[in-house]
């Protein structure tokens, strides 16, 4: 698999239709926003140290750190170079003790075959949620969003994605308390374009609809 690979999603796209069929309103966003192009992170160890490293953290500190950690390994996340460099030195970068235990949990089941990401596209949803929530530090959010952002599966929902809660929150109008629960209601309804579902609301946030306006029909008005 390319380090480039590109996810491209097309209105014209069967799933696509399918879904926006089940789901009105979800079809109205999918039309404003029309085509989207994911780029996969298909370097998997640098994708779930990067996940590892975003838990709970704003996005731009997570990248800041990311950054430097990538400074210290010479450019490149590997197995060998997280296995090689000290807590120290990763605490040295930002990383809280935590999640520098973290990281070198990961590096150490990715060594000793615990966790098979050489082979973990091959396998079923659940095997990989299971392989990958053994490792320290990760839990099921970054299981799904390794899932979706780096294998490209099309099947995921992550209900406690904050930014996917957000998303859902303004399309719908629902209030903070009942974002949580909406999503669960909509899984089964969404399924098995559940991923396609997730891109959808994530782009409405990648595109400040959620941010600069109060609702769906804002944004169709002022594009008018």
């Amino acid at each position: 698999m390319s380090a480039l690979e590109i996810l491209h999603i097309t209105t014209r796209d069967p799933a696509v239709q399918s879904l926006g069929a089940k789901d009105p309103r979800l079809k109205q966003l999918i039309s404003l926003i029309g085509d989207i192009e994911v780029p996969l992170r298909t370097d998997y160890v640098s994708s779930i140290v990067r996940s590892i490293i975003g838990q709970q953290i704003s996005v731009n500190a997570a990248s800041a750190i990311y950054a430097r950690l990538l400074d210290l390994l010479g450019g490149h996340i590997t197995v060998d170079g997280l296995i090689m460099t000290s807590k120290e030195q990763l605490r040295e970068v930002g990383l809280t003790m935590r999640k520098s235990d973290y990281v070198k949990d990961l590096a150490d089941k990715i060594a000793n075959g615990d966790l098979d990401l050489d082979h973990i596209a091959t396998y079923d949803d659940d095997e990989i949620l299971k392989q990958l929530i053994h490792v320290k530090g990760i839990g099921k959010w970054t299981a799904e969003m390794f899932l979706i952002l780096s294998l490209g599966r099309p099947d995921i929902l992550a209900v406690d994605d904050v930014g996917i809660q957000r998303s859902a929150q303004w399309l719908y109008g629902v209030e903070k308390a009942e974002r949580r629960q909406l999503l669960i209601e909509k899984s089964p309804l969404w399924a098995p374009e559940r991923s396609i579902a997730s891109h959808y609301l994530w782009e409405a946030i990648h595109l400040d609809f959620v941010q600069e306006f109060q609702s769906l029909e804002e944004v169709v008005e002022t594009r008018k």
